[in-house]
């Protein structure tokens, strides 16, 4: 019989992943404060989205090639098992990662942040600030994207950021240490798991990665329109 008091320490969360979460935190941060202020403040509006831009494409790449527990294939969960969890039905290994209900908030929270994006890089508020595709598409397009990304987007971010928040409150009160995995990366799991890949090897590979989507990031910051 397993002794329910035996602890496995695992390295959950590897530091790129740590580090990705804790950025991504400042800069959408930075992004509502600076573009709710306006104005001047509209250039580190952009430099936010740039750099958010910069942390999803890393995200979607560590994905597939980051620690064990970060790869979007531990966290893909059929329909039924989120139906069964969402019963009280969960199982052990779905409190090591992300569980099928903190998996759905990730893909939403990708998903959302890069329409947010990807709007603002066609948006022109029609004052001083354009995005740099907006001479790519017709002003239909630049039209819908700003409408979107100012009206619907960040107000949809906003709610998933929130609920974001009230499951971390939840999850504590139940004294599930989510926060603290978050900062040092390990848990004590009452069941055997592998540990994700965190070596000086993985953490260069991370920052190969990081510095290849910056690159192409700043190639898509360059094709803005020349100002006059």
């Amino acid at each position: 019989m397993q002794n329910n008091n035996y602890r496995n320490k695992v390295r959950v969360w590897d530091l790129p992943t740590r580090l990705f979460h804790w950025a991504l935190v400042v800069c959408v941060l930075g992004l509502a404060i600076s573009g709710s202020v306006g104005g001047d403040a509209m250039r580190w509006h952009f430099r936010f989205g740039y750099s958010v831009f910069t942390l999803l494409l890393f995200r979607l790449a560590w994905g597939l090639v980051g620690g064990h527990w970060s790869r979007f294939a531990a966290f893909l969960y059929s329909p039924r098992t989120v139906i069964n969890y969402l019963k009280g039905q969960g199982k052990p290994e779905h409190g090591m990662g992300h569980s099928p209900l903190g998996a759905g908030s990730v893909f939403a929270m990708l998903a959302v942040l890069l329409m947010q994006v990807g709007s603002g890089l066609f948006s022109d508020d029609e004052i001083a600030a354009a995005g740099p595709l907006t001479r790519f598409v017709s002003n239909s397009t630049v039209s819908l994207a700003s409408s979107y990304h100012k009206n619907i987007g960040k107000w949809i971010v906003l709610a998933l950021v929130l609920l974001h928040l009230a499951a971390i409150v939840f999850y504590l009160r139940r004294k599930h240490k989510l926060l603290g995995a978050m900062l040092h990366g390990d848990k004590e799991l009452v069941i055997a798991a592998p540990s994700s890949r965190d070596d000086a090897v993985s953490r260069l590979l991370a920052l190969l990665i990081l510095a290849g989507c910056a690159a192409l990031v700043y190639w898509v910051a360059s094709l803005a329109a020349p100002a006059f």
